[in-house]
């Protein structure tokens, strides 16, 4: 039987919950205001994403209709400049460097009107030239800047499940984590300013070239008379088990192989390489026969040796 006392006990459960709810709301004060320019299918999803983490959001961008979206939950500032004023930290997503010198740029740009404090996180994929440039004048009033590609798209964008790789000095890096946490599920800092956005178009490399494999090996089994949908289906499954392009990236360097590598590890890849080299020569083959030109499988034909690392000291290019 339960005792009676004169006066209802507070139940633990409840009192930690309050705890805990009093420790967010005091440690969400302390975050940073957040600053999004460009509200395309990347910005905006990130401006969502770090407003329902619980960080104040300023926006800006040239078309009402995009910053009307987040009208009730955010700043609209008139200008770049003026949310750099309003915001610790500065996400820029515009398309291209063109727009990224247009909103940063300048005696009226956002990099001037910034504070001191303030930090800029590129995310626009640009050239190298305008990354350096950027640098430079961040440097010249005296604010931080990272650059930050990112993958996954709009969706990965609106869930805040971005991958962020990013360059820029290690400490401002570490102290923009809740606002990584935030816009993504994987932040990787590749190194000093400039290789974040490297290892993005390194990246975009990698997908793009392997949508051209893709587009030749369609045009292979079409002409085979292979319906497109079975040979979608059994690539996903195959790549699920053979980690697909990424599959050989599992060494430090694309160095060939020397003498001073492991004899068994080096016979391995040789063999690969013999295997590739039967397949794709059997690919070519068939293409030759139904009037299909490969030019990408010929050229991973040529190359393999490199691929795998056996080519001997011969260099990569």
């Amino acid at each position: 039987m339960t005792k009676a006392t004169g006066a209802a006990e507070a139940d633990p459960t409840d009192l930690q919950t309050d705890l805990q709810t009093e420790l967010e709301t005091e440690l969400q004060t302390d975050l940073p205001t957040v600053g999004v320019i460009g509200l395309g299918a990347i910005g905006d999803g990130v401006a969502g994403s770090v407003h329902a983490a619980g960080f104040s959001l300023v926006v800006s961008d040239v078309r009402e209709e995009a910053t009307a979206r987040h009208a009730g939950h955010a700043a609209v500032a008139a200008s770049p400049a003026d949310l750099a004023r309003a915001a610790d930290v500065v996400v820029v997503a515009v398309v291209n460097d063109e727009q990224v010198h247009a909103v940063l740029s300048g005696p009226s740009g956002a990099l001037a009107a910034a504070g001191p404090d303030t930090t800029f996180v590129i995310v626009s994929t640009i050239t190298p030239e305008c990354v350096r440039s950027v640098g430079v004048e961040a440097d010249a009033v005296g604010v931080g800047v990272v650059d930050c590609g990112v993958s996954g798209g709009p969706t990965a964008a609106a869930s805040g499940e971005l991958i962020c790789m990013v360059g820029g000095d290690e400490d401002i890096v570490a102290g923009l984590g809740p606002v990584f946490d935030a816009m993504g599920s994987l932040t990787v800092r590749m190194g000093p300013f400039g290789t974040g956005l490297a290892a993005k178009l390194a990246r975009n490399l990698v997908q793009y070239g392997g949508w051209l494999a893709a587009y030749e090996g369609q045009a292979l089994a079409e002409a085979a008379g292979i319906k497109l949908s079975k040979l979608a289906q059994v690539i996903r499954a195959s790549d699920a088990k053979i980690g697909g392009a990424a599959a050989l990236m599992f060494r430090p360097t694309v160095a060939q192989f020397t003498e001073d590598d492991d004899p068994g590890f080096v016979g391995a890849m040789r063999n690969g390489a013999d295997l590739a080299h039967k397949d794709l020569l059997a690919a070519l083959a068939l293409g030759d026969e139904l009037g299909v030109t490969l030019p990408l499988a010929a050229m991973t034909e040529a190359r393999t040796d490199f691929i795998f690392g056996v080519a001997g000291d011969e260099e990569v290019r």
